[in-house]
């Protein structure tokens, strides 16, 4: 049996066991995830449509990686104007494997399986995982602390307008500054470590902060 499924703004054709990569879905690997916008569904020449979903149909997968796409560049230049622009995107990709395409409103069994046994390890242990998560209460802030701090320390003393650097927005200039930085000096000296930093945790190409990094070793001359 096949079913078509809509995620993301894309359409895709799955079967049983079928590894698939879509639009990131906020998940863990190994969580199961549904999918209820199901076009169609059937098996050799019989096939069932909806309109524009089928009723009680559902696709079930199993997260199988978070990832990322490769990098796309967007070029644009303006002859005779000295006007170029290259942008760069890594679309948050995540790669699944179809369990299950249920119709006629039937629940996901793997699911309700993975649900009873979280269900009968609780139980027996429910007094000491609590006492186990308010002891680990003060961890988990820390952890979260520690995700929140930016990338790189800002020095002190006024920003430099990145914006005057092409292909700096308002918008990527102010996810810069929220990483720590805010002037020329900071950009042009960023080594080739810096750039895959960046590269990991912000929605910037390498190539991109490459092409910013020279122009800004021009501007912090002056």
């Amino acid at each position: 049996m096949f079913a078509v499924i809509k995620t993301g703004g894309k359409q895709y054709r799955v079967a049983a066991n079928d590894l698939l990569k879509i639009e990131k879905v906020e998940a863990n690997v190994g969580d199961i995830v549904e999918i209820g916008h199901v076009l169609a569904h059937g098996e050799g020449e019989n096939v069932t449509f909806g309109a524009p979903f089928v009723d009680g149909a559902l696709v079930t997968a199993e997260v199988v990686e978070q990832g990322k796409n490769r990098t796309v560049i967007a070029f644009k230049k303006r002859r005779r104007q000295n006007s170029r622009r290259k942008i760069g995107h890594r679309q948050l990709l995540t790669t699944v494997r179809i369990s299950e395409i249920l119709l006629g409103g039937a629940k996901p069994a793997k699911k309700a399986a993975v649900k009873a046994e979280a269900k009968a390890e609780v139980a027996p242990e429910a007094a000491p995982k609590e006492a186990k998560a308010k002891k680990d209460a003060p961890k988990e802030e820390a952890k979260a602390e520690a995700v929140a701090a930016p990338l790189f320390k800002a020095p002190k003393g006024e920003p430099d307008d990145l914006t005057v650097i092409k292909g700096i927005g308002p918008a990527a200039a102010k996810d810069l500054a929220e990483q720590g930085i805010i002037t020329f000096a900071q950009l042009a000296k960023l080594s080739d470590k810096d750039v895959v930093k960046i590269d990991e945790h912000m929605p910037f190409s390498a190539d991109q902060i490459k092409d910013w990094r020279e122009q800004a070793k021009e501007l912090a001359k002056k």
